[in-house]
């Protein structure tokens, strides 16, 4: 909507905006199964959030359905070896080599403890004495 408002307008920024924000107030939204000036628009305003209400409970439930496909428990045990995940962050510590070459996991960490539902300590070297021993579970991936 932007784009199309954006080439019509080229020259008359100014005018754009409320143009753009009433079309986009007047399309159907899909997550509500309807307008946002509807409710305002009509009386009974009350049925309407009623549908609004149940309409997001059935969106939010529907995504829910789609993450929980892909979406696997992650219990270890101790004494469990795992491999850790490095994402490269800007201002953590960088392991060995940087850049697209660099490794997704290193090492094979055994696992000293479990702190919380989701969190495990690991037995890091000493080369890794700067980095915290506590650890996500999605940052662990099971040694096979």
């Amino acid at each position: 909507m932007l784009r199309a408002c954006a080439l019509t307008y080229s020259t008359k920024w100014d005018e754009c905006p409320p143009l753009e924000e009433f079309a986009y107030n007047n399309s159907y939204q899909n997550t509500w199964k309807w307008l946002l000036l509807r409710p305002y628009m009509e009386d009974g305003v009350e049925h309407h959030s009623t549908g609004l209400t149940h309409n997001l409970k059935r969106a939010q439930s529907r995504q829910k359905s789609y993450s929980d496909k892909r979406r696997r428990p992650l219990i270890f045990e101790e004494g469990n070896h795992v491999y850790l995940r490095v994402s490269p962050m800007k201002g953590v510590h960088q392991f060995r080599v940087k850049g697209k070459l660099a490794p997704r996991y290193i090492g094979l960490f055994k696992i000293s403890e479990r702190c919380g539902s989701v969190a495990y300590r690991l037995e890091l070297p000493p080369h890794l004495a700067a980095v915290h021993d506590v650890f996500h579970v999605s940052q662990l991936k099971k040694c096979l």
